[in-house]
């Protein structure tokens, strides 16, 4: 990954909807240190971050929630990685696409 690199740790938290979704909760002071990062780059609130869990690598959007970023954990990495509900998890994030 190239470009400015941020470190973001916190809890796997579920958002139920029709199917369960897990996503990294980023911490306030993570999330505002991204937001500025981020000026220019948002979609509809989203950002788009290229992300290092482990020896996984992958491209998604943070969504801004209460002030807050969550950070979206798909299944296959959720699989790779070994990730369940309740763990915390450092992740490795860029902002931007690859």
């Amino acid at each position: 990954m190239g470009g400015a690199e941020h470190e973001v740790e916190g809890p796997v938290v579920e958002w139920r909807g029709p199917a369960p979704y897990y996503f990294l909760a980023v911490g306030e002071d993570e999330s505002d240190d991204i937001k500025v990062a981020a000026k220019g780059l948002e979609y509809w609130g989203q950002v788009p971050v290229v992300v290092r869990i482990g020896d996984t690598e992958f491209t998604t959007g943070l969504f801004p929630k209460d002030g807050r970023y969550l950070l979206p954990l798909k299944d296959a990495v959720r699989r790779a990685e070994a990730i369940a509900l309740g763990d915390v998890l450092t992740a490795t994030l860029r902002v931007g696409r690859r």
